[in-house]
């Protein structure tokens, strides 16, 4: 709807400055607006039958009649977090402290922590949650997720509610846990407060503005909009107590060591990487994961640059400052070129129209689109669809920040005081007649050297922890590089003087070339801060043999461990090592406990409540 002196409260030089700034305003600028003025101090304003009252209707010039008192508004708010690698987590205790500030009080919890039949008291919900894998809650938030969407889940008239969901546009069901709460708390007679918010990646901004729009919309509700009025709406989501160095502001690491792990003969690369921490004050347990920022290859960026007839030296902008960077530098160190997304394929098909890339979003080419985003990257479209006329300002922003990559920690921060291990296989193959590479892994592997430095942060991870009691019997699976956090793990059971019992189930390829830290492994059996360990080598026999075929030939003994109150931790492939793990266990229980498949499934979603079943899986 065009906006017009007859249809709004504005004169005729307010319109005119509306007109031409509000169709200039992406989502996230909206979002933040919409948040600013809600929580600015002045005039408060009741105007009957406005779109704030939740009539959606348009205010008219005439005086409104007198409103009837309102009931009082609940200032507690209960705020609900879902997450994997506790991005939410973090989100979460922002948004939580601020609205403590802002004289709110406030349940903050977990998804699996909080008792879901107590939801039916609750009047303010704030919902914070991932998305994991293809389209699934992540495991904090499963049993939450299927209650709320169960017989069981109670009415909700009178509940007031927002989600900000996290996801990632490369995948084909970015954020859909968020949108299914979403979805669900208004069918069951919820309100929404503000609009959902669907974050990408790079989530800190419109992480803020959604945070501010909800805070001023419950401070405008309760009568207290100047409670929000000091809230930064720009400040980092990680500012404020937390550590110098983090994710929007990452500490160079200088590199001590870049080994490879494998032996001669594999064909495979696996690189143990030691880095210094020194002066950072950054601190890790066991579990957590070091987030790395990758470069672009240069042989990717040149031919990029090529295809497209650019200036390498041409400046453009890159970031939140908006630093003028040579396009080169730009494309290797900024901008993501590997992964296309639809997102990104709707954006350069409205820019460049005759190019035909529409025609690939069309409804019935579903299937098309998902083969070519997952086997194609900037290059190839450029390539396929003709995009060299397009300048390279114009292109390049419309591309995303290169995402950082997350490696599970392979030491223990007692053991290795000052430093932090990481072990990362790198990933080459072929695609479509061209050499493709991993981003960040074949970076590490063929361009950094000891002594370099590298842009890195701690990703705490609160759902894969070693267990409170030290006594508590630990089954760890990890195959490949899925083991390097149970190398922290029994690094600090060992340093610590933990004897509680431990078994290691450990798969690779060949025994000779592929049996990563055999030596440590080996020492740790020795000295019996291992109890056991079976191993699945599937290139040394006829049957390929894996970590779940040697779970289920020791499925007696792992039934027992269970019985005694073993915590279980799965580390590796989600798309199907994790579910073979998986499978086998309910199959453990079906033959050893005599449960039922459904009851397999529940006894899991119960030790996943205990913290007894932990998955950090990729």
């Amino acid at each position: 709807m065009e906006l017009q002196v007859t249809n709004s409260p504005f004169n005729q030089e307010q319109t005119e400055l509306l007109t031409r700034l509000l169709p200039t305003l992406n989502a996230y600028q909206r979002i933040w607006l919409s948040g600013y003025l809600t929580a600015a101090p002045g005039e408060s304003l009741a105007v009957s039958g406005s779109p704030a009252a939740g009539t959606g209707t348009e205010a008219s010039g005439s005086a409104a009649p007198a409103a009837a008192p309102s009931p009082a508004v609940s200032r507690e708010v209960t705020v609900l977090f879902g997450s994997q690698t506790d991005n939410c987590r973090g989100l979460a205790k922002k948004l939580a402290k601020k609205l403590e500030e802002g004289g709110f009080a406030v349940t903050l919890s977990a998804m699996s922590d909080f008792k879901p039949n107590n939801l039916k008291k609750v009047e303010n919900l704030l919902v914070l949650v991932s998305t994991h894998g293809e389209g699934e809650p992540p495991d904090n938030a499963l049993a939450f997720h299927e209650f709320l969407h169960s017989k069981r889940a109670p009415g909700l008239n009178g509940l007031r509610y927002s989600v900000l969901a996290l996801g990632d546009t490369s995948y084909e069901y970015f954020c859909q846990t968020g949108k299914d709460f979403d979805k669900r708390l208004e069918e069951l007679g919820g309100e929404r407060l503000v609009p959902r918010v669907d974050c990408d990646v790079d989530f800190d901004e419109p992480a803020a503005g959604w945070m501010n729009s909800v805070i001023g919309a419950l401070s405008a509700e309760s009568g207290s909009a100047s409670a929000a009025a000091g809230i930064p709406v720009t400040a980092p989501i990680d500012a404020g107590g937390e550590p110098q160095y983090s994710r929007s502001n990452p500490f160079y690491a200088e590199v001590l060591e870049n080994l490879n792990l494998n032996g001669r003969g594999s064909d495979r690369e696996t690189r143990h990487m030691e880095l210094s921490l020194e002066g950072s004050g950054l601190t890790y347990e066991p579990g957590d994961s070091l987030g790395v920022y990758p470069e672009n290859h240069p042989e990717l960026v040149a031919e990029l640059i090529e295809a497209m007839g650019w200036d390498a030296e041409e400046r453009v902008t890159a970031g939140k400052s908006g630093t003028p960077l040579p396009l080169r530098d730009a494309l290797t160190r900024y901008y993501e070129i590997t992964v296309l997304t639809k997102p990104l394929l709707a954006s350069i098909a409205a820019t460049a129209p005759a190019s035909g890339i529409g025609g690939l979003l069309e409804s019935g080419r579903e299937e098309e689109l998902r083969s070519y985003l997952a086997g194609s990257d900037l290059l190839d479209l450029v390539r396929d669809y003709g995009l060299r006329g397009l300048c390279a300002p114009e292109l390049t922003g419309l591309l995303r920040r290169i995402p950082p990559r997350l490696y599970s920690i392979s030491s223990s921060p007692t053991a290795h005081e000052g430093e932090v291990h990481i072990t990362v296989r790198a990933v080459r193959y072929e695609e479509r007649g061209r050499s493709r590479y991993g981003v960040c892994s074949v970076g590490l592997a063929e361009r950094v050297r000891p002594g370099d430095k590298l842009p890195v942060f701690i990703q705490s991870n609160s759902n894969f922890k070693l267990p409170e009691d030290p006594q508590t019997p630990i089954i760890l699976i990890g195959p490949g590089t899925g083991v390097a956090p149970f190398r922290s793990f029994l690094a600090e059971r060992e340093e610590t003087g933990v004897s509680g019992k431990s078994w290691l189930f450990y798969g690779d390829q060949h025994f000779s070339t592929d049996f990563l830290y055999q030596t440590e492994w080996q020492r740790w059996l020795k000295d019996g801060v291992l109890t056991r360990m079976d191993v699945a080598f599937s290139r040394d026999t006829d049957r390929k043999v894996y970590v779940q075929h040697r779970m289920l030939e020791k499925s007696a003994e792992l039934y027992q461990w269970l019985k005694e109150g073993a915590a279980v931790y799965v580390c590796g492939d989600e798309k199907r090592m994790a579910h073979d793990v998986h499978a086998a266990l309910v199959q453990i229980l079906r033959e050893h406990g005599g449960l039922a498949a459904e009851a397999a499934e529940d006894y899991l979603t119960e030790l996943v409540q205990q913290k007894r079943y932990q998955r950090d899986v990729y």
